[in-house]
């Protein structure tokens, strides 16, 4: 039987006399040619989530592509080079962000040279709360000095045990077989939270580790991270702290896995039905509290 999370008060009702500027507006920076879809599920899930605001900043190239498949999220056309984000969007986002409350970073951005440069440039130089993902892992993974030189105090990595080996240059293998003792040592010595990824789940702030009990196989599908990565960004921006919203984002995640495996099977479970299924998953919290 899984053992239940309390939801985080915001969850739990909102004010009569409120807006969408209450409940925070995310950046998303990424995509690429032929990955358009991970910004995609990044930003339905976390308006799913409970967002005021979601803007997405592309390449500038693909922004008609975006403009069709997003409906509630905006858009922010970035400087591009080959279909993928430039070094030269920098000025751009900085510039956005004075209206922008917290950014995630990586989903489908590719792992160009300019990509990764820009990358790294805004974990560094950007003082907003942060969610790293997907190719800005990999953009990371030999740029790890700057976790100790950045300027936000708010930084959750959110990955998979092939982004983790790369990040701490260790076999998977040997990873598996302590993998709690290592998340919890990256997560002191950076100051950060991270979210290793996987059958249950690991968040840890280096002080406090959680292991996660819902989900299930059928999960393992592609965007199902990108998914996870919108949901903590969701909760962040209601004021979340970062460890509780990275600990909440991970479990509603799985559960709401789990509702969509009892509808669609595991075998044809895909991204989008976690985030469809996200409103019974809180349904269901809000209902046994």
């Amino acid at each position: 039987m899984l053992k239940t999370m309390r939801l985080p008060v915001q969850l739990l009702k909102r004010k009569p006399d409120t807006h969408k500027g209450d409940y925070g507006h995310i950046l998303i920076i990424g995509g690429s040619l032929g990955l358009s879809g991970a910004v995609c599920l990044c930003a339905r899930a976390a308006l799913r989530s409970g967002a005021g605001l979601v803007t997405v900043g592309v390449p500038k190239s693909l922004n008609s592509i975006f403009e069709i498949k997003l409906t509630e999220t905006m858009s922010l056309p970035l400087a591009d080079k080959g279909g993928a984000l430039s070094q030269e969007a920098f000025s751009n986002i900085k510039s956005f962000l004075k209206k922008a409350d917290l950014i995630v970073l990586g989903p489908g951005a590719g792992l160009g040279a300019s990509t990764k440069r820009l990358i790294v440039k805004i974990i560094k130089e950007i003082d907003k709360p942060m969610v790293v993902d997907a190719d800005a892992l990999t953009a990371l993974a030999s740029n790890l000095e700057v976790l100790l030189k950045r300027k936000t105090k708010t930084l959750i990595l959110t990955p998979h045990l092939g982004e983790f080996s790369r990040l701490i240059k260790l076999d998977v293998g040997k990873i598996k077989k302590k993998r709690k003792g290592l998340v919890k040592e990256f997560a002191l010595r950076y100051n950060l939270t991270l979210v290793l990824k996987g059958n249950r789940t690991l968040v840890s702030d280096g002080h406090r580790t959680f292991e996660n009990n819902t989900g299930n196989p059928g999960m393992a599908t592609a965007g199902s991270g990108d998914v996870l990565s919108g949901i903590i960004a969701g909760l962040l921006s209601q004021g979340i702290g970062q460890f509780k919203a990275a600990k909440a984002g991970v479990y509603l995640q799985g559960l709401a896995g789990n509702s969509a495996a009892k509808e669609r099977t595991e075998n044809c479970l895909i991204a989008s039905d976690i985030i469809e299924h996200l409103p019974s998953a809180i349904k269901s919290l809000l209902k046994k509290r």
